[in-house]
């Protein structure tokens, strides 16, 4: 699985008010004609058409002497999820020179996708978020809502004693609720998506406390949820199975739908995909929905894996969520994105945690790795980004 589609053809800056007449449609590959936004020239089925022409310059050089071939294997983000994968070998090789036999027993493998799945699964809501152009400071905290709303349901009796999916759908709903909140205050209020989400944040927080009492809500017997999360379908947990589906059904929707495609555009350059005929604001609101949604899943997740609802749970989860979607590639000012650059992201960060806690080091080492590692990647997407504009030039 690569995320082929994550960058735009070399020397595009965005879609075009041309694309509103379909002018580009057939340079696009696009076969869906009855959508404007399929002429936009974002799409995984254009980049892989390109790579896999036999012949097409294939001893040509482009701009900046590199071949096209190169050339087009750096426009799918080929090299990117390459590199990712050699900084989590270099991390294996670390974990195993300074942990030993704690660190490759499968066991210890099996906890370290364990604890990426909540923060993995809001990390794919995140990164439809920030390639379409917004950010969401608020899904730590609107886990912890959706973790005191479940355990309050199911205190209530109404999980236990009727069927517990009112339990889990009504958590649902509070997460997609939140993010919708936000979406609303963004795309038709006009307010600043920083703002928007710092002050969900807040009142997510306030919320969660009220409900909960400011009390951690154990509950540990509701029929059918745990039967279902304390499941492990080939001797794996049910957790890492759910997250995995969410990555995969994520990955589908970004490369291969008409959706995925309105996310690039919207992120790449807003009102060129209005006058491409797309309702911006409308897709907005559901950017944040589907963010809203992703947290209200890891706070089952959360609930599942510690039996309990607290207004504490998914403290500084936004930060990880942010960092390993920026190291995965996702360029934070919109119209790029990678699903599978995100899953590496996270399992890189959840990995250098395990790495660190078996040698017993300091967390606060760990957040000043985390820091220079962000940093870094963001200072990589800004000179790749500016020698990719000096090379198309």
């Amino acid at each position: 699985m690569t995320d082929s589609d994550t960058e735009r053809p070399s020397g595009s800056t965005g879609p075009t008010a041309h694309d509103k007449h379909g002018k580009h449609a057939g340079d696009t590959g696009a076969s869906h004609a009855g959508d404007p936004v399929d002429a936009l020239p974002v799409t995984e089925t254009t980049a892989s058409h390109q790579t896999m022409d036999p012949g097409a310059g294939k001893d040509a050089r482009g701009p900046g002497g590199r071949s096209v071939t190169m050339a087009r294997l750096a426009d799918t983000g080929f090299f990117r999820v390459v590199g990712l994968v050699v900084v989590l070998l270099l991390i294996v090789i670390v974990g195993t020179i300074t942990a030993g036999d704690r660190f490759l027993d499968a066991d210890n493998f099996l906890t370290i996708l364990r604890l990426s799945t909540a923060v993995g699964v809001v990390s794919v809501g995140m990164t439809f978020v920030i390639t379409g152009g917004g950010i969401d400071l608020s899904v730590g905290a609107v886990l912890a809502l959706s973790s005191v709303w479940a355990t309050t349901v199911a205190t209530q009796e109404l999980a236990a004693d009727t069927f517990w999916g009112v339990m889990v759908l009504t958590a649902l709903g509070v997460g997609a609720g939140a993010g919708l909140v936000n979406g609303v205050l963004i795309a038709y209020g006009r307010v600043v998506a920083f703002i928007t989400t710092l002050a969900m944040l807040v009142a997510a927080r306030g919320l969660a406390e009220k409900i909960s009492g400011q009390r951690t809500q154990i509950v540990s017997d509701v029929p059918g949820f745990y039967d279902f999360f304390r499941a492990k379908p080939l001797g794996v947990d049910m957790s890492i199975w759910l997250f995995v589906l969410v990555a995969v059904l994520g990955w589908i929707l970004l490369n291969r739908t008409t959706f995925g495609r309105r996310t690039f555009a919207v992120g790449g350059n807003p009102e060129a995909a209005r006058l491409a005929g797309i309702n911006v604001r409308r897709h907005t609101v559901w950017l944040y929905v589907l963010v809203g949604a992703c947290s209200g899943i890891a706070a089952l997740m959360i609930v599942a894996r510690t039996t309990t609802g607290s207004s504490t749970h998914g403290e500084l989860l936004e930060l990880d969520a942010i960092a390993a979607v920026v190291i995965g590639g996702t360029l934070l000012a919109g119209g790029r994105g990678t699903i599978t650059g995100t899953v590496l992201g996270v399992l890189i960060f959840t990995m250098l945690t395990n790495v660190f806690t078996l040698n017993n080091r300091e967390p606060s080492e760990q957040d000043l790795l985390k820091g220079a590692i962000i940093v870094a990647a963001v200072l990589l997407q800004q000179w790749l980004a500016a020698r990719k504009s000096t090379s198309s030039t």
